[in-house]
This record gives C-alpha cells, sequence and structure tokens, in this order.
C-alpha cells in the first residue's frame, strides 16, 4: 500500500483565481442532474482521511447550507479563532504548516490529507509538502480575486500525470509535485 499523499484539489478560472473578489464562488458551474459525475470529485473524496482546511475556505462552506459536502472526516481548520459554525467534524488547529500537516495525517490514518485554502496550499507547497495537485480549470476570466499559485515562496516543478475534459467546457489537470531542493 502507498504512503498517505498531501493533495490538493481546486476549482481554478482561466486566470488564476480560486475564487472572485470577496470570495464569490458564483462563476463555478454549478452540477445539473444530467451530469453524468463530479469531476472526481467523489472519488478523490473517498480517499481522503482528513482535510487541512484555511479558514476563509471553511467559513465559504459552511456558509454554502445544506449538507456538510465533507461527511465524517476529521475537518482541521488553520486558526486563531473559535469555530462557530455546527460542524462537529472541524476543529481548530495552529502552529506551522508542518505542525498542522502532521495532524492531519495522524487524523486521516491511512488515508490521504486533503489541503484546500490558496494561503494553506502556497504554504503547504513551498515546505515540500504536497504530493500531488488536481486543478480543474474553469472557462472563465474574473480579472481579480484570490489567486492560487501567486505568492508562493520559490518556483515548483510539476509532472503531468493526466488531463480530462469535463462538462462546461472544463479541463481538469493532475500533477505530482516534483520534488527538488528548496
Amino acid at each position: 500500500m502507498a504512503a498517505p499523499r498531501v493533495r490538493v484539489f481546486l476549482a481554478q478560472s482561466l486566470d488564476g483565481f480560486i475564487a472572485g473578489p470577496n470570495d464569490d464562488l458564483s462563476w463555478l458551474p454549478q452540477p445539473s442532474p444530467e451530469d453524468e459525475d463530479d469531476g472526481g470529485f467523489g472519488a478523490f473524496l473517498a480517499e481522503i482521511g482528513a482535510l487541512l482546511m484555511g479558514r476563509r475556505s471553511f467559513d465559504v462552506v459552511a456558509g454554502f447550507g445544506g449538507p456538510w459536502p465533507y461527511g465524517e472526516r476529521p475537518v482541521l481548520v488553520a486558526t486563531h479563532r473559535a469555530i462557530e459554525a455546527d460542524v462537529p467534524t472541524a476543529h481548530a488547529v495552529e502552529g506551522s504548516i508542518e505542525a498542522m500537516v502532521d495532524l492531519a495525517r495522524a487524523a486521516a490514518k491511512d488515508k490521504d490529507v486533503y489541503v484546500d485554502g490558496g494561503n494553506l496550499v502556497r504554504q503547504a507547497l513551498d515546505a515540500g509538502l504536497v504530493d500531488e495537485v488536481t486543478i480543474t480549470i474553469v472557462p472563465v476570466a474574473l480579472g481579480a480575486g484570490i489567486p492560487l499559485f501567486a505568492g508562493v515562496a520559490r518556483r515548483h516543478h510539476m509532472e503531468l500525470l493526466h488531463t480530462r475534459t469535463l462538462t462546461h467546457g472544463m479541463v481538469q489537470l493532475t500533477y505530482e509535485v516534483m520534488r527538488s531542493e528548496a
């Protein structure tokens, strides 16, 4: 059995944003009953034992209403503030990115860790902790918002593992992050 991985799974606009201004996600296509799959998210989530999520991402997802999308998986939220949302599986964590990823790995047991949120993704990438990145490119240019990779501390090489063409003109790219000396 392969060692648990630290993985990223995000949607991004053509111009590199994971959210518009004010955390706007209205540009993301809404799945319809005719859609044959969910862009691989269900299969991805089945391999995830725990999430390490940024506070802004957590607040946005918790504000969606409806069922919690991550089920009973532990969700470790990187924050210095108390979590007020009614999500029993969510717990506040703080510390270095290495320490928080270690906590998420312990919570995930033998499954993978899902890191979510632009700032945390950049920190984990710069620390050499990310093994795989899956990005679904949505065919829209936002012009402003929250960038995915802007602000990384150094160059990160990735090797393309596979591509998929999805509904709504989206393309999904999955990369292995290549390990190199900092």
